[in-house]
């Protein structure tokens, strides 16, 4: 059995959370809004259940079931669709430029925007529609939320591709939040949001403007290489890149102002080839800001759009909004504190604003330790555990130290937990340290978050207000003090 171990002064595995200084008080609640809505789901959580309600459906409950109540109090939240929420803007901002710069035949937008799809998805959907191997380590149970074996909540917008081809679209945008299970701190969060795009072109519309452009084809029989797929003539790749990067290019740059520095890096996602990542220079700094390729043809063909060849790009909401408004942490998205949302009530959505910090009290530190079982243990499973009590209190987790015990073949992590600052410092303070309290009762015991494999996953858990009564003494590692 394996023990980990969260603390500063410990030589076992641990983590830290902890507080940015200019953060304010928040309410508890990677691939390419309204109020919270109480009445959207209702989740049969505790343990031994097999059913669990969402969104108006119900999924039975299996051994792959992995959702917590922290993750389901935000499906329906719908940030993407909060008017003069940061996210909001963002949006409406790619929308704007989107309308103006592609139209129709008929005088209408080229491109047709979808940002309320259901979050729930199956794996099909999610993985197998987009060419993901059966294998590929994105599939793990440690970093999706599966409701059960055939559905989950999306990790991606990509998981409606395949759907909106087939129902005839060449030209489309979806937005709409994400979920995937990841560390704890101020750039990652459980729930994230996503905007898509796609589109495809027939040999009429890809060639036009280009000379002797009847005599080019979109397709053919050859081999693959770095710059294009082997069913693709080396015209219709190269004109695809080309505007595929011409239409990101301009897309940033009305987010971003002109002069802005882009280049492109060459990467890899399994629905794409060739694919990019674009970065741009802000503020002395390279910062990736999306993923983007010529679509696979597989893809597009298996879609009954096989007379046709396209491209498509994803990025992050949080991500822009981020860089562009100055917001320093992830969690403020889901404020509801009207010193924060305010700031973003603006008269035209391009006007420039930068978020002023609320908080001004210092973080509180707690360290915490605690066996690790000889298998099955995830990671993540600890951080869903922190969230769910701390809620969006905690700002960081850090795992600073391990330890093995040399007789029992058992292994430590000691972790160090930061919680956010508030505005009122003593209330704060109390609830700071309750949450903190709770996390040894629930992961030692059953905690119906993480299902059946939660019950007895801890051993041992050890709390820095109650360090004089465990091994090691403050300021002491494990080996020195001779743990036994």
């Amino acid at each position: 059995m394996a023990c980990p171990v969260f603390g500063r002064v410990a030589h076992a595995r641990a983590y830290v959370v902890r507080k940015a200084s200019h953060f304010c008080s928040v309410p508890q609640h990677r691939a390419w809004g309204s109020r919270p809505a109480t009445s959207g789901f209702a989740a049969q959580g505790t343990r031994g259940s097999s059913v669990v309600e969402l969104l108006g459906k119900s999924y039975p409950q299996d051994d792959h079931s992995n959702l917590t109540r922290k993750v389901l109090s935000k499906v329906g939240r719908n940030l993407h669709n909060q008017l003069h929420h940061p996210l909001w803007l963002i949006k409406e901002r790619v929308k704007e430029h989107l309308y103006q710069q592609y139209v129709g035949r008929s005088g209408s937008p080229l491109f047709s925007v979808h940002d309320n799809l259901s979050p729930v998805v199956t794996t099909w959907q999610n993985f197998d529609s987009l060419l993901i191997p059966a294998d590929h380590p994105s599939r793990k149970k440690g970093d999706n939320y599966y409701l059960n074996r055939t559905h989950m909540l999306r990790a991606h917008t990509s998981a409606h591709q395949w759907d909106l081809l087939h129902a005839g679209l060449d030209a489309f945008v979806v937005v709409g939040d994400v979920y995937r299970r990841d560390q704890i701190d101020a750039q990652h969060y459980p729930v994230f949001h996503q905007l898509e795009a796609v589109r495809l072109f027939s040999k009429h519309e890809l060639f036009p403007g280009v000379k002797d452009g009847k005599s080019l084809q979109l397709f053919e029989q050859s081999s693959r290489s770095a710059h294009k797929q082997e069913t693709h003539t080396m015209e219709a790749a190269k004109l695809v890149e080309f505007d595929l990067k011409q239409t990101l290019t301009r897309l940033v740059t009305h987010l971003f102002g002109d002069g802005l520095e882009i280049r492109w890096v060459d990467c890899y996602f399994p629905f794409t080839h060739p694919s990019f990542e674009m970065e741009i220079s802000f503020r002395g700094e390279w910062l990736e800001v999306l993923g983007c390729g010529v679509m696979e043809q597989q893809l597009v063909n298996s879609a009954g759009a096989q007379d046709r060849v396209g491209w498509a790009f994803g990025l992050g909401l949080e991500r822009l909004a981020m860089i562009l408004y100055d917001i320093p942490d992830i969690r403020l998205f889901w404020s509801e504190d009207e010193r924060f949302l305010k700031q973003f009530r603006l008269p035209d959505i391009n006007q420039k604003v930068k978020f002023q910090p609320l908080s001004k009290y210092p973080a509180v530190l707690n360290d915490i330790s605690f066996w690790l079982p000889s298998e099955n243990y995830e990671e993540n499973d600890f951080y869903d555990l922190v969230r769910t009590i701390g809620g969006d209190l905690v700002e960081k987790v850090d795992l600073v130290d391990q330890f093995e015990h040399p007789n029992r073949a058992q292994h430590c992590l000691g972790s160090s937990e930061e919680y956010v600052k508030s505005l009122s410092p003593a209330s704060y303070y109390q609830e700071a340290s309750q949450h903190h309290g709770e996390l040894p009762l629930l992961w030692g015991g059953c905690w119906e978050g993480l299902g059946e494999r939660a019950a007895g996953l801890v051993e041992a858990l050890a709390l820095r207000r109650r360090r004089e009564e465990v091994c090691p003494a403050p300021g002491r590692t494990w080996k020195e003090e001779g743990c036994s």
